[in-house]
């Protein structure tokens, strides 16, 4: 037998999956790494880290499985969106730590371009939000405050990628400096209707093009890894960012479909097809995949609702309050109340994100009385997951003009049936659970599947996709329309908190 090997590439984690003929997953192994805060706002990692881990689970995995590279099809590799690597091109060392996409550094940057008129250019080109999330203003920080990296860069002496370039660098021994179609319409930097970095933009954050990498189909064959690593060189052919990769894990390949990731942050993506959809609600238009991949359409594109704050905020529950000892403990202690007793948590720790887009807003925890305890800020942890999920679901259905029916749901935090069962209660739509939770891995293993005969097309990948659970709703349109409006409150105490 052969099989495919998955590079999922996190923010808090490592993972690669071994993934055989029928899209299940034979072995996994994964390793977390260091998250760093040197100063409010601001977060970042290590870049020689997340390789260094991705390195040791990419053979961890082969290990498990009991297989070698000659076993191997191909590779895919899905990843971080957004977070900026910026390294020397002859001896591969980063110049500055990783800004995540999480850092806010870059806040007062995209004020200042919105104050000067440039928020509808950079949406009409890029389909995005002026916003700190983004790479390109990461970018333009490093090269304002890293002494002496400008001049380096505009000699064509560093390269700038997201992290799927970063490991791609890496596994080619610095032969190959490019990116896919995906993560670099995560940029600001990328015309979605040209489909390649925009001159006007790059002049106006000052970023000089020799830095940037080629971009290419996010299925075909890219390169071929070193042989060292695995013991002979392996194709790799396949990439997305992460929460593209889990659209097509999720078999989302016509328009309409939906998917929700519940991860470090929740990503909702919708597929609109071969045309980016200009969002009223601040939502996001982004490719979701370039071919070619056997769906008949070469660039197929998707709208985006981000929540910032979704597995993270159980982690700080963890972490920060310490009212719990491990994350999976958050699902018994939050239904051990019936309801959270009129608790909102707002979880603007860095912002927030779709579809209100407020970088100055912070965490928020309202309505505590003497009686509230420990399970209610649990539930109102959950809660507050699915509640930013419903408002960017009511902003994706005005926006496309389409009734969503379901919602198709993935990533670890999706496990938590209690949570699940919430957000079908505030969507008033189903919940569908995929057998397959994992489908960010997944959808890189199909791309470079297909890209390489593994699978036929995409109508046997759409065969193989299975339901686990299905939550149906369980409230009144009565109720769902207390509790959102509560949630709006809520959200409204947050805003424009931070005043720096």
């Amino acid at each position: 037998m052969d099989y495919i090997l998955s590079l999922d590439q996190g923010t808090t984690s490592s993972r690669a999956v071994v993934f055989d003929r029928t899209g299940q997953a034979v072995a996994t192994a994964q390793r977390e790494f260091g998250q760093y805060f040197p100063r409010p706002g601001w977060v970042e990692h290590d870049a020689r880290e997340i390789w260094q881990t991705q390195r040791t689970v990419m053979q961890d995995a082969m290990a498990q499985a009991g297989i070698g590279a000659g076993q191997l099809r191909a590779m895919g590799i899905t990843n971080q969106r957004e977070t900026t690597v910026l390294w020397d091109r002859r001896t591969g060392e980063p110049v500055a730590p990783a800004i995540v996409w999480q850092d806010r550094r870059t806040v007062a940057h995209c004020a200042a371009l919105r104050a000067a008129g440039h928020a509808n250019k950079f949406a009409r080109k890029t389909g995005l939000v002026l916003d700190a999330y983004f790479s390109g203003t990461k970018l333009a920080w490093l090269l304002d405050h890293v002494p002496g990296v400008r001049a380096r860069a505009e000699r064509g002496e560093l390269a700038f990628g997201t992290v799927d370039s970063w490991l791609v660098w890496q596994l080619t021994g610095g032969r190959v400096h490019a990116t896919d179609a995906s993560n670099a319409s995560r940029t600001l930097l990328f015309n979605l209707k040209t489909g390649a970095w925009d001159p006007e933009i790059l002049a106006l954050l000052n970023i000089p093009s020799a830095v940037l990498p080629q971009v290419l189909p996010s299925c075909g064959i890219v390169a071929e890894t070193e042989p060292h690593f695995l013991g002979r060189g392996v194709p790799i052919a396949g990439w997305a960012g992460d929460q593209q990769a889990a659209l097509f894990g999720q078999a989302c390949f016509e328009p309409g479909m939906a998917k929700n990731t519940y991860g470090t942050g929740c990503f909702m993506l919708m597929n609109t097809g071969d045309r980016p959809v200009v969002s009223r609600h601040q939502l996001l238009s982004t490719v979701a995949w370039q071919g070619p991949v056997n769906t008949s359409r070469p660039m197929a594109y998707a709208l985006e609702g981000s929540v910032f704050m979704a597995g993270a905020t159980v982690q700080w529950l963890r972490d920060g309050l310490q009212i719990i000892q491990s994350a999976s403990e958050v699902e018994a202690l939050a239904a051990s109340v019936p309801d959270a007793g009129d608790v909102f948590l707002v979880p603007a720790f860095a912002g927030l994100g779709a579809p209100d887009w407020d970088g100055q807003a912070r965490g928020t925890l309202v309505g505590m009385t003497r009686g509230t305890g420990r399970a209610h800020i649990a539930r109102a942890a959950l809660e507050a997951i699915a509640l930013q999920t419903a408002d960017v679901f009511s902003a994706m259905a005005a926006d496309s003009g389409l009734a969503l029916t379901e919602l198709r749901v993935d990533g670890g935090a999706s496990r938590n049936d209690l949570l699940m069962q919430i957000q079908a209660n505030v969507l008033g739509v189903p919940v569908v659970r995929s057998r397959v939770t994992e489908t960010t891995a997944l959808g890189a293993a199909y791309l470079a599947g297909l890209a390489t005969g593994y699978w036929a097309d995409a109508g046997e990948i759409s065969a193989q996709w299975q339901e686990d659970r299905r939550f149906e709703p369980e409230w009144g349109v009565e109720r769902r329309q207390q509790m959102t409006q509560r949630w709006r409150e809520a959200v409204d105490r947050s805003r424009a908190w931070a005043k720096d």
